[in-house]
């Protein structure tokens, strides 16, 4: 995984957005080998409830920029104290069906005991970015979306967890920017708008 892909990027930023939040893609060495870690979000959260994500969050006005954002966010969800975080970088905004913009930001953390926060994490989860580019752990799908109009979802199993949504097509650019994984040009299945998700 060379992360100076993401350091080189030019992300694009959505400007005006009503509400703003921040992401951090925290990766680690684990046994020689990086991983990245998820939270799993608790299932009495009423947005995104038991999906997987980065830790992060909405904007404070006592946030002194995005990246402040998503390293607080990192603090009070995981226990990762900021200055433990070496940020490299940022990738594209993206825009969310609950009308945020999420900056995602990737930074490198010590392999530490993690301490989440119950109030809004169910679990935290270190998975293998060999697993992640794994191709027989990835599929797609294509569905017309109320919000978006025609998308391409994207789905990660790995160890029993699945990674889409949001941090699925994050984590698409973060895999395309640091490792030679590339995304398959066509989708596994075109769905149904009312078609069950594979989770």
């Amino acid at each position: 995984m060379d992360l100076s892909g993401v350091t080189r990027h030019e992300p694009t930023a959505i400007e005006g957005a009503a509400r703003r939040a921040a992401v951090l893609a925290p990766v680690l060495d684990r046994g020689g080998e990086p991983h990245l870690l998820f939270t799993k979000r608790a299932d009495h959260l009423g947005e995104h409830a038991g999906q997987m994500s980065f830790p992060g969050g909405g904007e404070e006005p006592s946030d002194a920029d995005l990246q402040a954002t998503a390293l607080r966010e990192a603090d009070e969800e995981i226990g990762l104290p900021p200055m433990s975080a070496q940020v490299v970088g940022r990738l594209d905004d993206i825009e969310t069906i609950t009308d945020y913009s999420v900056r995602p930001f990737v930074g490198r953390v010590p392999d530490m005991a993690f301490t989440p926060d119950e109030r809004e994490v169910a679990e935290i989860i270190v998975l293998s970015v060999a697993d992640l580019t794994d191709l027989a752990n990835y599929e797609s799908e294509r569905r017309d979306h109320p919000h978006y109009g025609d998308i391409r979802l994207h789905f990660f199993h790995v160890d029993g967890y699945t990674v889409w949504g949001a941090t699925g097509r994050i984590l698409v650019q973060l895999l395309e920017l640091t490792t030679d994984w590339q995304m398959p040009p066509e989708a596994d299945r075109v769905v149904d708008p009312d078609a069950d998700y594979p989770v």
